[in-house]
């Protein structure tokens, strides 16, 4: 039980911690931030169930205000502007990223790591943030989409790095990697 609120908590201040690295914000205000690699991390390292959990956790800390997301924003506004359908989307993509992860035993770990990551981290996570970007864009979904596709090149090298990491990590510490334990 400790151990997995340890593990929560650690995660959800990893995807603080990457919000602060040098982030490019496109024009019409989404940034370009390496939080996504830390939501695909939370799926690919905890599994499923922990993963959202952590992901919940840095949303209710951001919720309350605290300067966690890229530019140091935070509060409730953020839930108004036009990433909110990632911010939405980010448990669930964790979730996701975790249970393919958690079930697709008959690949490699860095694989099943790797594409979870494409799939809850990329598709899912585009999903949710083309809607809310459509919604408080006043745009339509394609319209939508067609402004996303600045960040499919980032995010497939985030699920790559998500996927070595993964890896790496159950080579070095197996039990660390809930997802497969």
């Amino acid at each position: 039980m400790e151990k997995n609120i340890a593990y929560i908590a650690l995660f959800a201040a990893l995807i603080a911690v990457l919000g602060l690295i040098p982030k490019i914000t496109l024009a019409f205000g989404v940034p370009i931030t390496a939080q996504s690699l830390g939501v695909m991390l939370c799926g690919t390292v905890l599994g499923a169930k922990r993963g959202a959990l952590a992901v919940l956790l840095f949303l209710g800390l951001v919720a309350i205000g605290l300067p966690l997301l890229a530019g140091g924003r935070g509060g409730l506004g953020v839930f108004a502007s036009p990433t909110v359908g990632f911010l939405i989307g980010f448990p669930v993509a964790a979730f996701v990223t975790g249970w393919i992860t958690e079930n697709w035993r008959r690949a490699p770990v860095g694989i099943a790591a790797g594409v979870a990551a494409v799939i809850g981290g990329i598709v899912v996570l585009y999903a949710f943030g083309i809607v809310g970007m459509s919604v408080v864009m006043g745009k339509t979904l394609s319209e939508a989409a067609m402004l996303v596709t600045a960040f499919i090149p980032g995010d497939l090298l985030k699920a790559g790095i998500a996927g070595m990491l993964t890896s790496s990590l159950v080579k070095a510490r197996p039990g660390s990697v809930l997802s497969r334990s």
